[in-house]
This record gives structure tokens, C-alpha cells and sequence, in this order.
């Protein structure tokens, strides 16, 4: 494994020495990335003698025509060579140029160009940690992702006594190992999953549907991926971007859904069904736009396939997970819904709460499992939601501790 290490600017830069060591002796290979204030507390040849590798001080080399040449484009050779990003100590500045992309040195510069994970171990003054600015980088840089380890209470080298201190590196290290672990953690696996609506047709301009966008499977689909596993995505109509490195299949009607569903699924080890598929559909569509003759219509409809059922009467060794949007009595409708549709795992949600669920960014979900209690998460992004579900399944098949 290839770790990154981007030292900031701050007196606890002597400690990442001891991280890269840290990290060294849990099998990383490390590339340090020393900003310029960094280099003014620790010198550069201090992480060349530990690592073994040059370590990269600024994007540009003064050497030559051709050395410069390559050092404009290292940042990007560094992110694509790194399994992981550790910074430590990231400093309030730092923050803030991640936070807003800001790239004015090889360290900024090449976090814009790094999709894998990020660890960053924030070390200042109590005063600059507790600031407005710097509290709300954070949530920015958590919403992405980024697993943070916040500072430790103590004695400052300002004199202060409080929150800001550098974390333990042997701690930092650790949780950079775990989140290893996690990352691979579907390695080898094939995740199909669905996402966003259906929209099933009345005539030529007018269709029934529901308020889902998608954001929640796509956030499945994109943090699988992420975590080794190949990812069929069968998408109902989304404005959403595809999720990168994605396998993505367009279907508009619960029909096309259940038949490309059924398609895939030779294909898959993990199922997770997070589309919001229309339970009916209408009977007769009309070729011609239905005229308005100033009286009701009845519209007759017809049921669409239950994909989730079948998937559970044929899933074999396969992981089934299904969503249970409710407006009432959800632990009891998820665990008949568990138990019904032969499901290995149940995500469950109250609909009609502001700011989560349908077309919103974040999402208050339970986890109802066979065994164990239902695990209650809190509001936060989707994006963290896709991350705990993901971390449920492969506790419950052996490949992770679910407390990563």
C-alpha cells in the first residue's frame, strides 16, 4: 500500500516523522509532500532518511528544462501512485484551500487530483480550531468524505491549554490501516444496484412518478466503487452525473427496470435495491395526447412487477438489501418487509421529514438487520448514509469489523 503524507506548516510538523514511521510499520510505502512553511520547522531530509524516497517540496524544479517538465505534472503521477492521503498536521489554512480547491502548491494541487480516501489530522491554536471559518471547513470536508482526527486537549506550544493539539501518530495510523481495510473491503464483489424512479407513461407527454432523484443509490453506487467492488448501476431517469468508474444501465418503467434487473443479476454478489420503483403502472396508454374535455378521467391501473420479492425468492448466497420508505410504524413495516421480500438487510426511513429523504442532500435512516438491533443513524449526507450500509454489509459477510 502506498501512502501520501502532506506535511503543513506548524510546529507539530516533527510529528509527522513519527507517523511516517507509524505508517511504515503497518506496511505503507510513503511519499512525503512537505509544504513550503513545513519545511521551515522540519527539514525535507528528515522524511528522505525515514521513507527512503525523495520527498517532494514544491511543483516546480529549477534543475533543468526537462526536470520542470515533469515536476508540472508529478502531482498527478503522485495521486494516481497513492492508495491514501494523510495529512497531519493539517493546519487552519490547509483546511481552507481543501475546503474551497485551492491549489497553490504541489500539496493543494494534488488533493484536487486524488479520488481515493483522505485522512487529515488537524493541529492549531484552541482560538483557530474553535473559529466559525474553521468548524465550517470541516463540515465541508466531512460532507466529502474525509475521515478527520480531531486534535487532542492540552498544553499548546502557544501556552494555551485546550483543544489542538496534533493526535497521537500511532492513533493516526491506525485509523489510516482501518480505513484501508475498508476501502478494500468489497474487493472481489459485484454490487448491482438501482436507483432514482420510474416513470410510467399515461400517453406521449404525461407519465406517473414520485419525488426520488437518485441521489441515494448513485451515493451507493459511487462509495462501492470506491471500496474495490465492480458496480452495475440500473438508473431510472436522474439528472445525476454517472459516478465514476460505474457500470450504468438507463431504463424508464418499472418493466424495463425489473428486466434489466433480472438481466444483471447472474452477475452479482450484493444486491442493493434503492430505486423508488412504481408499484403500478397504467393499463391502456393512450397514443395521443389525452385532450382536457373539462370533466375527470379514470385512469385503470395495472400492478408492475414486485422486483425486490423476486430478487429474494432467487437471490441464493447473494446479499439482498431493500429500502422501506414509511410514514408510520417503520421498525415494524422493515421487519415485515424483511422478512416478506426475504431480505438480508432492510434500510428504512420516515418520508416526510424536512431536509432528508426524497430529493434532499442528506438522510435519517434505521438499518434492520436478522440479527442484531436496528441500528439508528443520525441526518447526515448520503454519501456517509451509502458509506455506514456499505460497512453493515461487509461486517455481515465476514469481510470487515462494522465499528470501521
Amino acid at each position: 500500500m502506498n501512502a501520501a503524507l502532506g506535511v503543513g506548516g506548524g510546529i507539530a510538523a516533527y510529528k509527522a516523522a513519527e507517523l511516517a514511521r507509524a505508517l511504515m510499520e503497518r506496511g505503507f510505502r510513503v511519499q512525503a509532500i512537505m509544504t513550503a512553511a513545513a519545511a521551515e520547522f522540519v527539514q525535507p531530509l528528515t522524511f528522505a532518511a525515514l521513507t527512503g524516497n525523495k520527498v517532494i517540496t514544491g511543483l516546480f524544479s529549477s534543475a533543468s528544462p526537462e526536470e520542470t517538465l515533469s515536476s508540472a505534472i508529478e502531482h498527478i503521477a503522485v495521486a494516481q501512485d497513492n492508495d491514501v492521503l494523510v495529512v497531519a498536521p493539517a493546519t487552519a489554512d490547509l483546511l481552507a484551500r481543501f475546503a474551497h480547491g485551492l491549489a497553490g502548491d504541489f500539496l493543494t494541487t494534488m488533493y484536487l487530483a486524488f479520488t481515493g480516501p483522505v485522512v487529515l489530522a488537524p493541529a492549531m491554536n484552541t482560538h483557530m480550531w474553535n473559529h466559525a471559518a474553521t468548524r465550517q471547513n470541516l463540515a465541508v470536508l466531512r460532507e466529502r468524505g474525509h475521515v478527520i482526527v480531531e486534535p487532542e486537549a492540552g498544553a499548546l506550544a502557544c501556552g494555551m491549554v485546550g483543544p489542538g493539539r496534533l493526535a497521537d501518530p500511532v492513533r493516526v495510523a491506525e485509523i489510516v490501516s482501518g480505513l484501508m481495510r475498508r476501502s478494500r473491503a468489497l474487493e472481489g464483489e459485484t454490487v448491482l444496484v438501482t436507483a432514482g424512479p420510474t416513470e410510467e407513461p399515461i400517453d406521449p407527454v404525461r407519465f406517473i412518478s414520485n419525488r426520488s432523484s437518485g441521489k441515494m443509490g448513485y451515493a451507493v453506487a459511487e462509495t462501492a466503487a470506491q471500496r474495490g467492488a465492480r458496480v452495475i448501476l440500473v438508473s431510472g431517469p436522474s439528472k445525476l452525473p454517472p459516478p465514476p468508474g460505474v457500470e450504468i444501465s438507463r431504463v424508464r418503467t418499472a418493466i424495463e427496470m425489473h428486466g434489466e434487473v433480472l438481466r444483471r443479476f447472474p452477475e452479482a454478489t450484493i444486491i442493493v435495491k434503492a430505486a423508488a420503483v412504481a408499484d403500478y403502472r397504467v393499463g391502456e396508454i393512450s397514443e395521443h395526447k389525452m385532450k382536457k374535455r373539462g370533466c375527470g378521467i379514470t385512469l385503470q391501473l395495472e400492478p408492475n412487477p414486485d422486483i425486490l420479492a423476486e430478487l429474494g425468492r432467487m437471490k441464493g448466497g447473494r446479499f439482498l438489501v431493500g429500502f422501506a420508505a414509511e410514514t408510520e410504524n417503520l421498525l415494524s413495516e422493515a421487519r415485515r418487509k424483511l422478512a416478506a421480500k426475504n431480505c438480508d438487510m432492510i434500510v428504512a426511513n420516515l418520508i416526510g421529514k424536512p431536509e432528508t429523504g426524497f430529493d434532499a442532500d442528506d438522510n435519517e435512516v434505521t438499518l434492520v438487520t436478522r440479527e442484531g438491533e436496528p441500528i439508528e443513524l443520525q441526518k447526515m449526507s448520503k454519501r456517509l448514509v451509502a458509506g455506514r450500509i456499505l460497512d453493515q454489509v461487509a461486517a455481515l459477510r465476514g469481510r470487515v469489523h462494522a465499528t470501521l
